[in-house]
């Protein structure tokens, strides 16, 4: 009898590990954190095929979970190309598992933004502020700071991703310590922050959120411009999104070619494509600020909250942000998790 339970375990694990093989098979290539309702992946991956004639499937990892499973595939790599906010592409880059590569158009990409080598290199960027959906708020005013998230009338209404894992998060809690005066040397003012906001029952997923807002569940969230923008534009959802009053920070996201990663050539191409005009546009369609600017088209433009609301989001020092990244995880998971 046991034999014959064991035997059934081992064919229907043989049976899963099957269909794994055989749709990773299936794919011409593997791009790791490419999931379909972030930063419109679905259509770039759609434009991918479309162009290049390469199958990518939709990946939902978030960034922290990208570099981490890069790490431990370091000595036999799966992803051909990686995305990711930018802290987690440099260190990437430091922890030797992608390969320099310049793609095309890589003059157009401003020095900061790259890497010198082309270990990482931006492909857009986005500007960090409040997602909000209107009719969840039940009446509420919408708040216009982040100190406003701190309000009883907010309490179980907030939420943002676990900066501990998602670069989103880590940014937001960037975002939030400079506005309450801190600064990459010093996290005080946003542990404080983040404490404070404890007591208003905030919702922390690990993964994009987008349908979370849209549906109502979380009717306020730390999240991109563009994110905002798509819910307006394409999804026609009664939402904002409000640059908080203290300032906030721009933020770009960057891709990276997987070192001896198992089709570096087709990796390639898929970051030529990215930075291709064709793909810089994908971007600016989905309400992201390309790296190169002449992809952005007056109408895309003229979707964005005007450039006086902007001059609240600032640029930051993107390599110190990155190097104390871990020094804020552990804060965060010890006094405010």
């Amino acid at each position: 009898m046991i034999g014959k339970v064991l035997r059934k375990v081992a064919a229907a694990s043989a049976l899963i590990l099957g269909i794994h093989m055989g749709a990773a098979q299936a794919a011409d290539a593997i791009c790791y954190n490419c999931p379909p309702q972030w930063a419109d992946w679905a259509s770039q991956l759609r434009a991918i095929k479309q162009n290049l004639g390469f199958d990518i499937p939709h990946d939902n990892k978030n960034s922290g979970q990208t570099l981490s499973q890069l790490l431990a595939e370091k000595d036999s790599p799966v992803a051909d190309v990686a995305y990711y906010g930018v802290s987690f592409g440099i260190q990437a880059g430091q922890k030797g598992v992608v390969t320099p590569y310049k793609p095309a158009n890589w003059d157009d990409i401003p020095e900061g933004l790259k890497d010198p080598d082309g270990k990482w290199f931006t492909i857009h960027s986005g500007a960090l502020g409040l997602f909000i959906n209107v009719d969840a708020l039940g009446g509420k005013p919408v708040p216009t700071s982040w100190a406003d998230l701190l309000k009883p009338d907010y309490k179980g209404m907030v939420g943002y991703l676990d900066p501990s894992s998602a670069f989103v998060g880590y940014a937001g809690a960037v975002a939030v310590n400079r506005a309450m005066g801190g600064s990459l040397d010093n996290f005080d003012a946003g542990i404080e922050f983040f404490k404070k906001l404890n007591d208003n029952d905030p919702i922390v997923p690990k993964q994009t959120s987008y349908a979370r807002v849209l549906s109502g569940e979380i009717p306020i969230l730390f999240d991109y411009d563009f994110n905002a923008y798509r819910a307006i534009h394409k999804d026609k959802a009664n939402v904002v999104f409000v640059i908080p009053s203290e300032g906030t920070v721009v933020v770009p996201y960057v891709m990276s070619l997987v070192k001896n990663s198992p089709n570096p050539d087709k990796g390639k191409k898929i970051l030529d494509f990215i930075m291709s005009d064709e793909g810089q546009k994908v971007w600016a369609n989905a309400f992201l600020r390309p790296v190169r600017a002449s992809a952005m088209s007056p109408e895309a433009a003229a979707k964005f909250l005007p450039a006086s609301d902007y001059e609240r989001a600032k640029p930051l020092d993107y390599g110190k942000m990155a190097e104390v990244q871990n020094a804020f995880k552990e804060r965060y998971l010890n006094e405010v998790r």
